[in-house]
């Protein structure tokens, strides 16, 4: 959602099991609605691919999760790259995307481009993944502040994106969850408009947790939400919404 854009260019999937949970969250870019068909094609190959890889019979040769997740990030950015060349009009369009896998107790977190994960715990907010913008190479290089970053005029170029080269590196994390622990997927639209200590409060108000979500959404539009806005919450509740 947002109350700028005309259109959406933002996706998200959720699925809920017993043992396992996927949250996916992508920021298409791209000419016309070129981005909207980005992350929506990015979400379907994606989830499709991963949870076909989950529930496959074992063999006795066990893949491990994080083989599985970019498995699946490449078929995505197959799927986008190729989508693109087929369709002069979609052509260079790419998106982010940031997933989470949760087995257990353990995240297994991926991203590429600037839509984040966050680990939110009763202690504070922390970024799991890393921006691949400008902005973020330039922060990491200590070459602005988090202060200059957040109103830096050229904040809005990706560094990687998924669909916009024949192969892509995404980053991938793992992460013990701890009980009471939740994860937040987002994409820019939201950390655009509030700051990780705004989302903080926003989430530690308490409620069921899709209540806590929607606080995020209502905030970035009280803000003006000049970017589309998406956010998922998940935690080892299996509780998972929009």
């Amino acid at each position: 959602m947002g109350r700028v854009r005309a259109h959406n260019e933002d996706a998200c999937f959720t699925c809920v099991g017993d043992d396992v949970s996927l949250g996916v969250v992508c920021d298409g870019m791209g000419g016309a609605n070129a981005g909207e068909v980005a992350s929506q094609l990015a979400i379907d190959s994606f989830a499709q691919t991963l949870l076909q890889a989950l529930s496959a019979p074992s063999d006795g040769g066990e893949c491990p999760p994080e083989e599985q997740l970019r498995y699946a990030l490449e078929r995505a950015n197959q799927s986008v790259y190729c989508h693109g060349w087929e369709h002069p009009e979609c052509r260079g369009m790419g998106t982010t995307l940031v997933a989470a896998l949760i087995i257990g107790s353990s995240a297994y977190i991926l991203n590429v481009g600037d839509s984040r994960a966050y680990a939110l715990r009763a202690c504070g907010i922390r970024q799991i993944t890393q921006d691949h913008s400008l902005v973020g190479e330039l922060l990491r290089a200590g070459r602005i502040t988090p202060e200059q970053a957040r109103n830096h005029p050229r904040k809005n170029i990706i560094t990687r994106a998924l669909g916009t080269e024949r192969h892509v590196d995404g980053d991938l994390f793992v992460h013990r969850l701890q009980s009471g622990e939740r994860l937040l997927l987002c994409s820019d639209g939201l950390t655009n408009e509030l700051t990780d200590g705004e989302i903080f409060d926003l989430i530690q108000q308490g409620g069921p947790i899709e209540e806590g979500c929607q606080r995020l959404l209502n905030a970035a539009l009280l803000r003006g939400a000049h970017d589309n806005v998406t956010a998922v919450l998940m935690d080892l509740r299996d509780d998972t919404e929009r």
